[in-house]
């Protein structure tokens, strides 16, 4: 009897590993790389000089500074949200250095026919004062998703590099940053054109109590008109030109994450 109960253990307990083996509590991030690179294109959205270009800028920054950013496409999130897995990606990697945790990674997965597309930018303890989280939130949504909403991943991708090398740098400050990038009111186009309906028919009295029936003559304020045609400005790009000063990439340093960060989906 005795051999009999643990094999019935030892049966059990082999039903419940290949369970989990099949359906796993937690996604499996990605191995980390070896040799070591700051771009890891697993999704295979990038051209290989598109790879290049971005490696070679941040490998330049991780020399130059110990600040690392880690770009990693992936072709699922395995049902893990975009904010764990790339917390989970910079803490297990160690991106950044130990030191002072100045690790960042920009987590991209592509919308497909049934999934919607997914970026997060997660933030080393560092960095979560130089890139707080509502300006994270700012540049998924003014530099990366409008791109990627054009089909331009590696334009969007790449602005973001940009602006948080500039960020890390100290180039600019968030509070500039936000001051360039305000946060649009919802309000705002609702208010718009409750003043601009309140106007055309102030107008159109007007011009009913003086007899003239021309639509032509509408006294609407230049201003007003002047403001519905500029309402359509759109951001032109990130901050400044960076150019790549070569070298080898040496490896994560062992930064740790505390859950910085923010992202987005379309």
């Amino acid at each position: 009897m005795e051999i009999n109960s643990n094999m019935k253990k030892l049966i059990c307990i082999l039903f419940v590993g290949l369970y989990l083996f099949n359906n796993p509590i937690f996604a499996a991030i990605p191995t980390k790389p070896f040799p070591p690179r700051l771009v890891n294109d697993l999704a295979s959205v990038f051209t290989a000089e598109e790879a290049n270009a971005l490696e070679s800028k941040l490998v330049d920054l991780s020399n130059s500074t110990k600040t690392q950013i880690a770009v990693v496409t992936v072709r699922s999130l395995d049902g893990e949200s975009p904010y764990q897995y790339a917390t989970q990606i910079g803490q297990e990697w160690g991106i950044g250095d130990a030191k002072f945790d100045n690790g960042i990674v920009i987590l991209y997965k592509p919308k497909t026919s049934d999934s919607k597309g997914e970026v997060f930018i997660a933030t080393g303890y560092g960095l979560e004062g130089v890139v707080p989280d509502a300006i994270a939130k700012r540049i998924v949504e003014v530099e990366m998703i409008p791109e990627f909403k054009r089909g331009n991943t590696y334009k969007g991708i790449d602005a973001a590099v940009n602006t948080l090398i500039s960020l890390s740098k100290k180039e600019f400050t968030a509070s500039d940053y936000d001051k360039k990038h305000p946060k649009k009111s919802k309000s705002a186009p609702i208010i718009i054109f409750i003043i601009i309906f309140f106007v055309i028919i102030s107008s159109f009295r007007r011009t009913k109590s003086i007899g003239n029936s021309s639509i032509g003559r509408s006294n609407v304020p230049f201003w007003v008109l002047l403001g519905m045609m500029g309402s359509g400005n759109r951001h032109s790009g990130s901050f400044g030109n960076f150019s790549s000063g070569g070298g080898s990439f040496g490896g994560f340093g062992g930064g740790s994450f505390g859950g910085g960060g923010s992202g987005g989906s379309w």
